[in-house]
């Protein structure tokens, strides 16, 4: 099974010893950083852990923050993963056998004395129960399909506002130049005009 792992700086040594303990249990690893203790943005290490699920080029995902919150969050914004942040032995389990977790979001500040590695194994070996828990989740991907389609089809905020503003540029400007048409026939009328269309003053040395 292959297995993306990532993490922000908050989670950068649990993700180390996973990495070894996860190595030793035959899984194969994908190490997606951060590497290092200099803060960073969850959302960035979230985001490549959960493309690399919803792509297929990883069966599973796990994610390590302070809280897991934020990770869960971003991971879920991708076709096809579920995302959970989970902390103990029954949130691991159930999140497996019930909702078919796909990326386990771990919240490094809350595990305390918990064995993280025992975590993460019950986590992988822990197989989906299927049934009306399978009819749960299609509901789910059916909702996460119809929403994605509906919103793709749907002319973006940016771009009605920006059809409404050149609407608008083209009306003003057709008003302009239809006064300053007005504007140089009534001129045209007079049969004096200046350069700006008002009307001249009379020549002194007209008969």
């Amino acid at each position: 099974m292959r297995i993306s792992l990532g993490s922000d700086h908050r989670g950068v040594q649990i993700k180390a010893r996973l990495i070894q303990s996860l190595t030793a249990n035959a899984f194969e690893v994908l190490d997606e950083g951060t590497y290092g203790d200099s803060s960073v943005d969850y959302p960035d290490f979230a985001e490549v852990v959960a493309k690399r699920v919803s792509d297929g080029q990883a069966d599973r995902g796990i994610l390590i923050c302070g809280t897991g919150i934020g990770m869960a969050i971003t991971a879920n914004k991708f076709p096809g993963v579920r995302a959970a942040p989970c902390y103990d032995e029954v949130m691991v389990e159930m999140s497996r056998r019930h909702n078919d977790v796909n990326v386990l979001c771990l919240p490094g500040d809350l595990i305390g004395e918990r064995s993280i590695d025992d975590l993460v194994l019950r986590w992988l070996q822990t197989d989906f129960d299927g049934g009306r828990h399978a009819e749960r989740i299609a509901k789910i991907n059916k909702i996460e399909k119809e929403n994605v389609n509906e919103r793709s089809c749907r002319p973006s905020d940016h771009g009605q506002a920006s059809a409404n503003g050149q609407a608008s540029a083209n009306g003003q400007a057709n008003g302009q130049a239809n006064g300053q048409a007005s504007a140089n026939g009534q001129a045209s009328a007079n049969g004096q005009a200046s350069a700006n269309g008002q009307p001249a003053a009379a020549d002194s040395s007209a008969t």
